[in-house]
């Protein structure tokens, strides 16, 4: 039996996660500076976000399955200083295209996290594997709520620009420490690139659990991109008009959803994948309906925000964990393209919710824009309820066995 990955790999592993997707959500609070100053109209700006994720969906559907061909330190690498480029590119822009642009490469060089998460499953024993992934994972998310609150409080004092400036540097800075630290990992897979993204349609073709996973994240993570692209937008608005800063304090109230990540992962070892998903799911819908009864009081009514974006963020949390923890289930040989499949799935629904939020808000109104932020994880609440429907009408057996199969229906 192989040792178990240390715990200081897991830092490692999780704390580099959390940097580099970070670079995909510095804009989100940010939408309206940059906006201003590249000239978008606000019923198109919530392309600065969808055009990032679009680039990350890219790069999960053409660059992570590499990580199933190529060594994976060197592929880290190499996407990281791609990243850091980017990043710097976009610091520099003066116009719309040239950040939107940028942004598409922001999306395509971040990738390397989904090398990353893979990499600490395979350095994982079976059994402490949903738990290292939740490590893992709650450092990814913790990247993604901190890069809010840090981008607007360094925008708020040096300007939008030094936010991507300085996460250049600090991206360059990750890939040369990620070379020096990380352990080889050569896959034995001996197909040609082509062969491997031909695969891709196959595996997402005859594996079941791939496909409700991707569709139980799209729905989560749809709602919670229209959120955090949404709800910047009414802080800086009129009725509240906070502060870069005050936004900057409201997404780190946030961060509390990352502990649900952990707690996932134990609950997907001891087999409680499918209630886990269902509660997950309900936090979703749970999360953009408190607002709908948001007082009018100020303080109370950002309190309320507050809460759902706790809420939001622990559902998400949750269901990202249990999602990977039955996918890296199925075989280490296919999870570099399982994670690459599954996370450019539900990027896309990031990236519907991303743009669809914007244009709700601006067309329809905040009411609207909630009740389409619901919509979401509701779809993905009535595909669980078959899966629900289809276990109990199955032979009762553990779900961690169910869950090991490839061709089984549970994740």
């Amino acid at each position: 039996m192989k040792n178990d990955i240390s715990r200081s790999m897991v830092a490692l592993l999780a704390g580099a996660s959390g940097l580099i997707v970070a670079s995909l959500y510095y804009a989100q609070t940010l939408v309206g500076p940059i906006s201003a100053a590249t000239g978008l109209p606000p019923a198109a700006a919530g392309l600065i976000v969808t055009l990032t994720q679009a680039g990350y969906a890219l790069g999960l559907l053409f660059v992570v399955p590499l990580g199933d061909l190529l060594e994976n330190r060197k592929l880290v690498f190499c996407a990281l200083l791609f990243a850091a480029a980017a990043l710097a590119a976009a610091a520099a822009s003066h116009n719309a295209a040239q950040f939107l642009a940028a942004s598409l490469a922001i999306g395509l060089g971040s990738v390397a996290a989904q090398v990353l998460v893979p990499f600490a499953a395979h350095l994982s024993q079976e059994s402490t594997r949903g738990q290292t992934v939740g490590k893992v994972v709650s450092g990814l998310l913790l990247g993604i709520m901190l890069a809010r609150p840090a981008a607007s409080l360094i925008a708020d004092h040096a300007g939008w620009r030094a936010v991507f400036a300085l996460a250049s540097v600090l991206v360059a800075m990750l890939a040369f420490v990620l070379r020096a630290r990380l352990p080889q990992r050569i896959p034995d897979a001996a197909l040609s690139y082509g062969r491997l993204i031909g695969s891709l349609w196959h595996l997402f073709r005859d594996t079941p659990v791939l496909r409700r996973r991707a569709a139980y994240h799209a729905g989560l993570f749809g709602a919670f991109s229209m959120f955090w692209t949404v709800v910047p937008l009414v802080l800086e608005g009129e009725r509240f008009q906070l502060s870069q800063a005050g936004i900057a304090l409201f997404a780190l109230v946030g961060m509390a959803g990352a502990v649900a990540s952990p707690v996932a992962g134990k609950l997907a070892d001891q087999g409680y994948t499918l209630p886990a998903t269902a509660a997950a799911l309900l936090l979703g819908i749970l999360g953009f309906a408190l607002p709908l009864w948001m007082p009018d009081a100020r303080v109370i009514a950002i309190g309320m925000l507050v809460i759902a974006s706790i809420v939001l963020d622990m559902g998400v949390a949750a269901n990202l964990v249990l999602g990977q923890r039955a996918l890296f289930a199925l075989g280490a040989e296919v999870r570099s393209r399982l994670n690459g499949i599954y996370f450019a799935l539900f990027f896309a629904g990031g990236a519907l919710g991303s743009a669809t939020g914007a244009w709700v808000l601006a067309s329809h109104g905040w009411r609207a824009a909630l009740l389409t932020g619901i919509a979401f994880p509701a779809a993905a609440l009535l595909y669980w309820i078959s899966e629900a429907l289809a276990s109990r009408a199955a032979p009762r057996q553990p779900l961690a066995a169910i869950i090991r199969k490839p061709g089984g229906s549970q994740g």
